[in-house]
């Protein structure tokens, strides 16, 4: 067997970064440019992820570090459960959340004001495929959401998170903001928002 010598090595020093993979964004789109050109590929970009049970401090911390918006709630079998917005954190839900349970913000849960799974609409891959940039913006003021999930289906039909669609990264490309009114999406919200 050959012999390897040891690799030199040396302290780490401080302030040291790490590289992160670069996501080459087209310099502008136009309303007519092709919708995938806007979207967040998990194929080729990592989704960021988290528990459903680490707090919501922990999550705006997450989102911060990330300079994301959004995370996936997934369990340990890595199954998408919800999705959580820097919205949810600073908004009405962890207020209420925490007002009605009598809790700490430091003790609220990401699953107590996550958006459940079976409460999430998605857009087809495929009608992405075919759209505009202007077809996801009105998609995305009609329904007063900042973003949008995007599926495909494997090869058994079940359906697989392909990526998102976001206010944010459009308003990046199209070089002007891109601005959405939450719209209340059945009577709960409705009458939630009447109580408050």
């Amino acid at each position: 067997m050959r012999n390897y010598s040891v690799l030199p090595r040396r302290p780490l020093q401080t302030q040291t970064r790490f590289h992160v993979p670069r996501q080459d964004l087209p310099p502008r789109v136009t309303l007519d440019d092709a919708a995938v050109g806007v979207m967040t590929d998990f194929r080729k970009t990592t989704a960021f992820t988290i528990d459903p049970d680490v707090s919501v401090d922990t999550a705006a911390r997450v989102m911060r570090r990330r300079r994301v918006h959004l995370l996936l709630v997934v369990d340990v079998d890595n199954v998408v459960v919800g999705i959580i917005t820097s919205n949810d954190l600073i908004g009405e839900k962890t207020l209420q959340c925490i007002t009605a349970r009598g809790i700490a913000r430091a003790d609220a849960l990401v699953r107590d004001i996550m958006t459940p799974a079976d409460r999430l609409e998605v857009i087809s891959m495929d009608d992405v495929l075919h759209a505009h940039v202007g077809h996801v913006v009105a998609t995305l003021k009609a329904t007063g959401r900042r973003h949008a999930a995007v599926v495909d289906e494997d090869d058994h039909g079940h359906q697989v998170l392909r990526g998102l669609l976001s206010c944010s990264q459009i308003a990046l490309q199209l070089g002007e903001p891109v601005e959405t009114v939450e719209v209340a999406q059945n009577f709960a919200e409705i009458s939630a928002a009447l109580h408050t």
